[in-house]
């Protein structure tokens, strides 16, 4: 049975949210005092702009670079509209402005997405990868040896989530992130955008960043039991030459996990979910309102439900 789509998409900021709806999207964030400050932007995603790449496959490894880029802009934009970033321009960034002039922005940006992208890389793929190879020296079953390394980076995520989850900013980040999520449930529920609604939703969402990583290290077990290596420098080459052919294979399973329901779907769900147990938290009333206006500055749920559910 096809799910009711939105087509809204967000993630949890410093002291807000960010909500995306086709080319637009808005940050809210709860200010030092107390006030909720709502901003709108648009970024078109790289599909958008070449047709090509919104073939399927292709789109999703494209999809994971926009989340990245945008993710990085909005982060930053939090902290500032939060007031949590008082500073003076050091002689580096000086140097930004007087050599890119108003691009200096977007030069940072890009770099620090670069750096993300290559210590996930490192941290998630490589390392395993390479502790992988160490133990091939003693057991010889290419099976075996695939699924410990899966398995591996499955312990390496879950362990760096619990290691980060112990600092009081990033919990209360899991909390917007349970109500980014809940203000997406209420909606596809066909129930009114409101608090109270809000609250009794649910907090994991099938369409979640963590469920698509979930898909991404399962996958990865099951492509590298078929590709044997003979040393280390190939194993880790192709490591890094798969992650494209994993993340396009990972989005459309999420397309498809968002947007049909039945029990299959459930089933294959389950492991995405579970694993949001650890990235999503219960949001109190006040995370729930900061939710509910970044979503309203960019999506009509009112007429969203008129056209979706009988009311």
């Amino acid at each position: 049975m096809k799910k009711v789509y939105s087509g809204i998409g967000g993630q949890a900021v410093l002291n807000g949210i960010m909500m995306k709806n086709k080319s637009e999207y808005s940050i809210a964030v709860r200010t030092e005092n107390k006030d909720i400050v709502v901003e709108k932007n648009n970024y078109t995603m790289f599909q958008e702009k070449y047709k090509i790449l919104g073939l399927p496959f292709i789109r999703g490894v494209f999809s994971m670079i926009d989340s990245l880029i945008i993710g990085t802009k909005t982060l930053t934009r939090s902290a500032e509209l939060a007031g949590d970033v008082e500073y003076e321009e050091t002689k580096f960034e000086l140097w930004l402005d007087k050599v890119f002039g108003d691009k200096a922005t977007n030069v940072v940006m890009g770099f620090a997405t670069i750096i993300s992208f290559v210590f996930a890389l490192g941290i998630f793929m490589l390392l395993p990868a390479g502790i992988g190879y160490i133990f091939k020296l003693f057991v010889k079953n290419e099976f075996f040896i695939s699924l410990f390394e899966g398995l591996l980076r499955i312990v390496i995520f879950i362990g760096y989530i619990k290691l980060v989850s112990l600092m009081p900013e990033i919990r209360e980040t899991f909390e917007y992130h349970g109500s980014e999520h809940k203000c997406i449930n209420c909606i596809e529920n066909g129930w009114d955008l409101n608090v109270e609604n809000v609250m009794k939703a649910s907090k994991e969402h099938k369409r979640c960043g963590t469920s698509f990583l979930v898909y991404v290290m399962i996958i990865s077990i099951l492509l590298f039991m078929f590709i044997p290596t003979a040393n280390i420098y190939q194993r880790l080459i192709s490591r890094l030459l798969l992650v494209p052919v994993i993340a396009g294979i990972s989005y459309e399973v999420l397309r498809i996990m968002g947007r049909f329901d039945n029990k299959c779907v459930d089933i294959l769900s389950r492991p995405g979910m579970w694993m949001q147990g650890l990235t999503t938290r219960e949001p109190n009333e006040k995370q729930v309102e900061v939710a509910i206006k970044a979503v309203e500055e960019v999506f009509d749920w009112k007429r969203f439900k008129e056209e979706n559910f009988k009311v």
